[in-house]
């Protein structure tokens, strides 16, 4: 079985080398990354000039047991594509699991909609195994937005929350 970090450098690895994709099996799973390049978009904005921008591509990741085939993914929140477009940096779940806003039901939530939040700082945790992953900040700046809610499950790159950056 790979551990989290070979599986992020394999994602990395097909996003450097635009590979279009890779798939592995080992040890009874099977892990497919899609490499889809990324799309170009323009945005005019009230009789400006055109302005090019590359899309960041988020292809999924799904681990599954060996012989299984994967479903179609679940498309990304149009909330979050027109945050991105606006400048908003969208952090993203590393894993799968539950998304918790607080270290235990009865604690208040790490963050909240307009706190500030800097590079680093704990947001969140999402359950995965049985194991508590605490989600850091890789921006500083000021929450907009929390997209899933309190015990809900999240996929690998699903929209966790939206940061104006400073």
């Amino acid at each position: 079985m790979l551990t989290f970090e070979q599986i992020k450098e394999l994602i990395d690895l097909v996003r450097e080398r635009q590979l279009q994709g890779v798939e592995i099996e080992r040890s009874g799973f099977r892990l497919k990354i899609d490499g889809r390049p990324a799309e170009t978009i323009t945005v005019v904005a009230g009789g400006a000039e055109p302005e090019t921008r590359t899309a960041v591509s988020t292809a999924p990741v799904a681990v599954l047991p060996a012989g299984e085939s994967a479903a179609p993914v679940v498309e990304e929140s149009e909330a979050a594509a027109e945050a991105e477009l606006a400048g908003v940096h969208i952090l993203r779940s590393p894993i799968v699991g539950t998304f918790y806003t607080s270290p235990s039901p009865d604690a208040e939530p790490y963050v909240r909609a307009g706190d500030r939040v800097k590079r680093g700082q704990v947001l969140c945790i999402v359950e995965a195994m049985k194991l508590m992953n605490e989600i850091e900040s890789d921006e500083d700046g000021v929450i907009e937005k929390a997209f899933p809610k309190n015990a809900q499950a999240v996929e690998f790159g699903e929209p966790l929350f939206a940061i104006v950056p400073d």
